[in-house]
């Protein structure tokens, strides 16, 4: 199924609808679960040869162009926190200071989804610092504090983004801010593996996204932040660069680079059901047991 005819954000609002049940016995609202873009537009009803929980799946060669497996690539869903590797890339190539002291602030609060943060307000850390826990640890308000504290504020920050984009060729993208808490952050597969490829040639994001966990003193505790990808925690995978992203509207995401068989793999998966790690091993699983796969030179490739 082609999503381009629905899910530019004015469309995409449209659909998304959130319902109100009552509890009888404690007479407390409760909201009902909302469906994802992905749900909506039937994408987990398309078969693919390895039924995946996915509903969008990407697989390519990133010196190559050859595209392993695809489904549904071309669909425009929200992205969730695969925002932040967009942000982290504007961060690192402006240049700024990175022992520079940032802090967060009201301005910082998730007013989208309501979400919470171990970075209290007023809590000063380095652009640095900010940029590993956004990476790593999908932080909401290092990254909003990143965005806020670039050249022009925020508002020029997020034009930044989708201009960035523009260069990169990603066509079916669009940002509003630098969270990914917005649905209205929307882009497709074969965008994504675009912002993988070039991110990828970044050392700093390649070391923030593949970095475990990471310890930073907020007031007079010492905190630690860990990794929001399981399969970068558990180490048995060459993961050169990767993000995670979860708001209902998106589903689970990731995106990554790793090595298999000795060639460097795009992976992208969108809106997915139950383990975020369970499409990536199926992946590898079928490649082990399909050499073939990695050895034929396919004539599908994204230009």
């Amino acid at each position: 199924m082609n999503c381009k005819t629905h899910p530019k954000a004015s469309a995409c609002k449209k659909v998304v609808h959130t319902t109100r049940t009552k509890k009888v016995a404690a007479r407390v609202p409760r909201r009902a679960a909302v469906p994802s873009f992905g749900q909506l537009y039937g994408l987990h009803g398309v078969d693919d040869p390895l039924d995946l929980g996915s509903g969008v799946a990407l697989v390519m060669d990133q010196d190559t162009n050859e595209v392993l497996l695809s489904k549904n690539t071309q669909a425009v869903l929200p992205i969730a926190s695969i925002t932040k590797l967009m942000t982290g890339l504007l961060i690192v190539e402006a240049d700024q200071p990175l022992d520079e002291k940032i802090t967060i602030t009201s301005e910082d609060k998730d007013n989208e989804k309501g979400t919470g943060s171990r970075l209290a307000f007023g809590t000063s850390l380095t652009r640095e610092q900010m940029l590993h826990l956004a990476l790593m640890s999908s932080e909401n308000r290092a990254a909003h504090a990143l965005a806020r504290n670039y050249p022009g504020g925020l508002d020029a920050f997020v034009e930044a983004m989708n201009r960035k984009a523009q260069e990169l060729g990603m066509v079916d993208t669009h940002y509003v801010e630098p969270t990914g808490l917005s649905s209205r952050n929307q882009s497709s597969a074969e965008d994504l593996a675009r912002l993988v490829r070039f991110a990828e040639g970044q050392p700093m994001l390649r070391e923030f996204t593949t970095s475990k966990e990471a310890t930073v003193k907020i007031g007079r505790r010492q905190v630690a932040f860990h990794s929001t990808n399981g399969l970068v925690r558990a180490g048995k995978w060459d993961i050169g660069l990767q993000k995670t992203g979860f708001i209902n509207e998106a589903g689970k995401c990731l995106v990554m680079q790793a090595k298999l068989a000795g060639r460097k793999l795009i992976m992208i998966f969108l809106d997915t059901a139950g383990s975020r790690q369970a499409d990536p091993e199926r992946v590898r699983r079928w490649l082990d047991t399909n050499p073939q796969a990695l050895q034929a030179t396919s004539a599908s490739k994204l230009q």
